[in-house]
């Protein structure tokens, strides 16, 4: 895997443009859209948080301030001493101590008031807040300036990392990102917990500068538990780290051990503040491990943006299949004479038969009526409103379906699940699709009898159309269309059914063949397009549950870009 480019001096930072790429990969990072609940996310989201944080509060601060103080963040278990040993640091109580746990509440920041101003500027830890005292207020700190510290150094007590508070664990792992140092306080009691190691390992693969201090432990263990802790800090490949003791010893009214017993912490601590060429080496040890890993993991993140971006295109296209099938079966059950049916169908029959349709017109329509049976009278209006509810109720079924079928392509999935448990009732259609699909069929009614008016307004039509009235002839269409029969001619018409072929009959003798089709074409795509509008409409209900897709691409992109722009050019070596 490609390192990025290794840390140069400040000036040729800037011409290299490093700084700007990591500033570009941490507002990518921060913009990652990791919505849905797919497997994994947690871990993903978890990830996410630690670039973005310590991208954030260390890497492009520190790049920016390579001059500032070195960050030593003390860190351990519950209950290790770590308020304790920064007060013996100082020399002065400047962090609660006492038997109750939590005890560090508010992590404490302290440091020589010579450099108050890299503190209070933001230039470092640029998004936690500072306050002058206690606070449970998240992402806060305490800053205290101390005289008795040296300049060039600043400790910060970290609240436990064990912590039974998970604000304190969050914040305890956002300082430890931060850190040039890091100074692991353990005691005999605790060394062995799984907890800090998996800190510690963490820590190592990044390689980040690690201290580690054994603490409470008494005079007659310290030898046997100091070389057990040296062996295990070997196998999780750091023998490398500087190991001082600390014997379990009473803390004055202060909060201070006695000098003798933090010597060996305090007097390496002051050789640093004393040298700056090693804080240096630190630093830039410190920071191009927390560069190379962060930029290691950002291509995790890019697989996991990958997976975002299939999931919710699977959920897209379960609801795009669904919908788009629900289309194509209401347009063939209302073109297959599916709607020639029941009522329907009585009602026509009945309209047919009374032979009302064919007074006045044509003999060979009159034929037509020959073959029907006489029934008794009825209007056509009779015959729009069993058509119109027949297509309302074949709209509402094939809606609900749908809505069925989209809830139970989701259900199969944990992100589908996760949405559907957001938003109750997306099993069902929408509540006002039973009076939007009533008004649909009303509309295209209303439109059919539009086209056959506009039709009939021709010179050499007008006087049929008149003899045939618009409503007759408005019904006759919804007919032609609903039995599909337009277009056929001769023997296809007759074995359409009879009383489908009577009513195109009718229309071919009043408008002729090809206005006949025109007009049943046009009625036909007026049906699918207001079809087309709910079905979309019902959709969305769906879609706006997803990520926006052009979000998520350009997410992906920007991610890929500046990971791109932080590794070295080609032909190129990594100093």
């Amino acid at each position: 895997m490609t390192e990025p480019a290794a840390i140069p001096q400040r000036e040729a930072m800037v011409e290299d443009g490093l700084l700007q790429g990591l500033s570009g990969l941490a507002a990518a990072v921060v913009a990652m859209p990791l919505e849905l609940d797919i497997p994994g996310v947690e871990q993903d989201r978890a990830l996410q948080r630690e670039i973005a944080e310590q991208l954030g509060d260390y890497v492009v601060p520190r790049l920016e301030n390579l001059g500032a103080p070195l960050l030593v963040v003390v860190g351990g278990s519950t209950g290790a001493g770590k308020s304790t040993l920064v007060n013996s640091i100082v020399g002065r109580r400047v962090s609660a101590t006492g038997v109750l746990r939590p005890t560090t509440r508010t992590p404490v920041l302290v440091h020589h008031p010579a450099d108050t101003e890299w503190f209070r500027s933001g230039r470092v830890l640029p998004d936690v807040v500072r306050t002058g005292s206690n606070s449970r207020r998240a992402n806060t700190i305490r800053q205290v300036a101390c005289s008795t510290l040296w300049p060039g150094v600043a400790v910060l007590d970290a609240p436990d990392f064990d912590s039974i508070d998970e604000t304190n664990r969050e914040m305890a792992e956002q300082l430890l990102g931060a850190a040039d140092l890091w100074l692991f306080v353990t005691s005999a009691a605790r060394y062995a917990d799984q907890v800090p190691w998996d800190y510690l390992r963490r820590a190592a693969d990044r390689n980040a500068s690690i201290a580690v201090v054994l603490d409470r432990t008494s005079p007659e263990a310290l030898g046997e538990v100091r070389r057990h802790l040296a062996r295990m800090l070997s196998e999780h490949g750091l023998s490398d780290v500087a190991l001082f003791s600390v014997p379990e010893s009473t803390p004055d009214s202060e909060g201070v051990l006695p000098t003798g017993d933090v010597a060996q912490v305090v007097s390496w601590l002051r050789h640093l503040a004393d040298d700056e060429a090693q804080r240096r080496e630190i630093v830039l040890r410190t920071l191009q491990g927390a560069i190379t890993h962060d930029v290691q993991e950002s291509r995790r993140l890019e697989s996991a943006l990958t997976r975002q971006v299939d999931a919710a295109a699977q959920l897209r296209q379960d609801v795009a299949s669904v919908y788009w099938s629900a289309h194509a079966d209401l347009m063939t059950a209302a073109t297959d004479g599916t709607m020639l049916r029941g009522e329907v169908l009585a009602r026509w029959q009945d309209f047919v038969g009374s032979g009302e349709i064919f007074r006045k017109l044509e003999r060979t329509v009159g034929s037509w009526r020959d073959k029907l049976f006489r029934r008794k009278p009825t209007t056509p209006e009779e015959v729009e409103e069993a058509a119109v509810s027949g297509l309302h109720l074949l709209i509402l079924d094939r809606a609900e379906r749908a809505a069925e079928e989209v809830a139970r392509a989701w259900d199969s999935t944990q992100a589908g699940r996760t949405l559907l448990d957001s938003q109750r009732g997306l099993d069902r259609a929408s509540r006002d699709v039973r009076v939007r699909a009533e008004r649909i069929a009303r509309e295209w009614r209303e439109a059919v009898f539009e086209l056959v008016a506009e039709q009939g307004s021709d010179k050499k039509t007008k006087a049929r159309a008149l003899s045939l009235g618009v409503n007759a002839a408005g019904v006759t269409l919804m007919v032609v269309v609903f039995a599909g029969t337009a277009g056929l001619t001769g023997a296809e018409l007759g074995i359409a059914g009879g009383t489908a072929a009577a009513g195109q009959a009718v229309l071919n003798a009043v408008f002729g063949d090809q206005a006949v089709r025109d007009l049943a074409d046009q009625a036909g795509k007026d049906l699918a397009r207001r079809l087309e509008d709910l079905l979309e409409s019902e959709a969305e209900r769906y879609l706006d549950l997803l990520p926006d897709e052009v979000a998520l691409e350009s997410a992906h992109w920007q991610l890929e870009a500046a990971i791109a722009s932080v590794a070295p050019p080609r032909g190129r070596r990594s100093r």
